[in-house]
């Protein structure tokens, strides 16, 4: 089979779902916009994926056999590769449409009994938007330490894509139902407005999804991989639950949020079996501050709801605008860190500055206000997918200067 034919059969289960979605979760008259920024957002990608894939190829970190693709290229790259982003771009976005947009509730008593809806709520709970952000970690690190694509690589990034994010949020959105019904902000993008009856069979599914994922990596490690699962799960686990609560004790609650996304590069490097460096100690230390400041900064837009619910967060605490600043002097240092990395580490630094440029207009934010930094907070969302690109290249870099 050619890679045109292996394309094909992907695009056209992307048409064919993309276009049942977009039936479906499209208001009346809203489909003509819904396929013309399709459109863009393709032509975006195809810029992007011009570019990527020919610096690859152009480094030879892979290449195509010529015999299967056609021999139309952009740039280095075979026109079999812009395949995968129309696919995606295709079906992704009606499927977030379709998950997102608000469902008739179910009566008081139980109109809508049973598991009906658990699947896409589990779905949408999971932050799908932010599934890069743990998979991302875990598998650059495993891939650059070992150099080789095998099964634990492979099993290791699904895990860390959808089952640990599943338990994650999931059970963050189960335990702060209460709070989640005064924010505005929840039941899309954000996250789930998990409905009551839902909750317990949530709780089960995401036992049932992340355990068998735990109990294989950590047969294929030894024990600097047992703790370093062990700590990332209990991390997931003890944010939210009733009895622990971390996300309740502040300083606490921005630690272990950002362990979230540490811990599964953590468990790469114990994987793949790395050499602990002064080097490899700055850079997890760096990332480490970054997602506190993450944290911070992405608290502060809940204050308000935070507080009618009883949470005391880092930034019910000491207030929206020092979280603020908080957030910014985390960030900034993060940057510095980073210049004390072996090379090409220090072009991270840069990527601390989009950051501080986002969220320091708001450092003068106070509680009464403090819900306008949502908006900084879904710019936010968007650069980490700028900066996981910068990362991939500098990455890139130092896979080259190492081989």
């Amino acid at each position: 089979m050619t890679y045109l034919w292996l394309a094909l059969v992907f695009i056209a289960a992307a048409v064919v779902a993309g276009v049942v979605f977009a039936r479906h979760g499209a208001f009346p008259g809203e489909a003509g916009r819904h396929w013309k920024a399709v459109g863009l957002a393709f032509a975006a990608l195809v810029v992007l994926t011009a570019v990527f894939d020919s610096v690859m190829i152009g480094m030879e970190l892979f290449h195509y056999d010529a015999s299967h693709i056609l021999g139309v290229k952009v740039g280095l790259a075979p026109i079999e590769d812009f395949a995968y982003p129309l696919a995606g771009v295709v079906a992704l976005p009606g499927l977030w449409m379709w998950l997102t947009r608000k469902r008739k509730q179910p009566s008081e008593g139980g109109a809508e009994p049973g598991l009906k809806g658990l699947v896409p709520q589990a779905l949408l709970a999971s932050r799908p938007v932010s599934w890069i952000n743990t998979a991302y970690p875990f598998a650059a690190a495993m891939l650059l330490t070992t150099r080789e694509i095998d099964w634990v690589l492979v099993v290791g990034t699904f895990y860390f894509l959808i089952p640990y994010n599943l338990a994650m949020y999931g059970i963050n959105d189960v335990f702060d139902y209460e709070s989640d019904l005064k924010n505005p902000r929840k039941g899309g993008i954000e996250g789930a407005l998990l409905q009551p009856r839902l909750h317990r069979p949530m709780l089960w599914l995401a036992a049932i999804t992340n355990v068998p994922f735990l109990l294989l990596l950590a047969v294929a490690g030894g024990p600097a991989a047992w703790l370093s699962l062990a700590v990332s799960a209990f991390a997931v686990v003890a944010y939210s639950v009733a009895g622990l609560r971390f996300k309740e004790r502040p300083v606490l609650d921005s630690l272990t949020s950002s362990t979230h996304f540490v811990s599964p590069a953590v468990v790469g490097l114990a994987l793949a079996g790395a050499n602990v460096t002064p080097g490899l100690i700055v850079v997890l230390a760096a990332f480490f501050l970054w997602g506190m400041a993450a944290h911070a900064f992405g608290a502060v837009q809940d204050i308000e709801p935070d507080r009618q619910a009883g949470i005391g967060s880092i930034a019910t605490v000491i207030g929206a605008r020092r979280t603020v600043r908080l957030a910014v002097v985390l960030w900034f240092v993060a940057g510095l860190a980073m210049l004390a990395t072996p090379w090409p580490g220090p072009l991270a630094a840069i990527i601390a500055v989009p950051y501080i440029v986002n969220c320091a207009p708001y450092r003068n934010v106070t509680d009464t206000t403090a819900a306008r930094t949502n908006v900084a907070w879904r710019r936010f969302i968007w650069l980490n997918y700028g900066s996981g690109f910068l990362v991939t290249l500098i990455l890139i870099l130092q896979w080259s200067l190492t081989s």
